[in-house]
């Protein structure tokens, strides 16, 4: 089973969407190949913008700075309930492509086979404890290299991407395909390229995609008569092979 990710990096639920879908994963018992996609929630936003997070949501929907501390109050506490420890107040301000490009550069890593297979995930749970738990800022290059470097991304292939603009098509390709796919928010979940989960649904709503998704994988069934390889020619039951 493959499952194609668009989050951000930067974005609360998408957190809480990786854990809600790891948790059903391990109730199903099912094995996933799990394949992370960019999405910039806020391609404008900079890395040296002072203001703290309440304000800046609080001024993006047009509800004020108090409602941007309730809002964070309140994901913080679903978050706690997924083991996950929010910090939101130390949360720093972040332009997140360059995150998304090293993102890009795992998975190439990854089925090139020169990384372990599970070398994204990790990266992309790194990011994402770095920005919501430890306070880094994720728009650094400093701190992308140092995190990419605990996950065991090889440095001078990092440098190279850092310091130039390798994968920046992949990461607006990534945001295009989530757009023609029709999601209007993040995390948004493709399972087998057929079922399409928007949002950070309750864990039986990811148990049910899987279970929908396991189901259309069931081996065919024949109903033949004798081989077709008794015949050399091809007839009305078909060619040899």
């Amino acid at each position: 089973m493959r499952i194609d990710v668009w989050s951000d990096v930067v974005c609360p639920w998408c957190y809480i969407g990786k854990r809600r879908l790891e948790q059903a994963l391990a109730e199903s018992g099912d094995q996933a190949e799990i394949v992370w996609h960019s999405f910039q929630l806020d391609p404008s936003s900079t890395n040296d913008d002072p203001r703290d997070l309440p304000t800046r949501l609080g001024e993006k929907y047009g509800r004020g700075r108090e409602w941007g501390v309730q809002a964070n109050a309140h994901v913080t506490e679903i978050a706690a309930e997924l083991g996950l420890e929010y910090h939101l107040d130390q949360a720093k301000a972040a332009n997140t492509v360059d995150a998304h490009r090293l993102l890009h550069l795992a998975r190439e890593l990854v089925e090139a086979g020169q990384v372990p297979a599970d070398t994204q995930d990790r990266l992309k749970e790194r990011l994402l404890k770095a920005y919501f738990t430890d306070g880094l800022p994720v728009g650094d290059h400093a701190t992308l290299a140092s995190l990419a470097d605990e996950v065991g991304l090889p440095s001078d292939r990092v440098t190279d991407v850092l310091a130039g603009t390798t994968y920046t098509e992949e990461v607006a390709a990534d945001q295009a395909q989530a757009l023609a796919y029709g999601a209007n928010g993040v995390p948004f979940f493709v399972i087998d390229e057929k079922y399409g989960v928007s949002g950070a649904q309750p864990v039986e709503v990811f148990r049910e995609a899987l279970s929908r998704a396991n189901a259309d994988r069931k081996p065919v069934t024949l109903i033949t008569g004798p081989s077709a390889t008794d015949d050399p020619t091809c007839g009305p039951d078909g060619c040899p092979i």
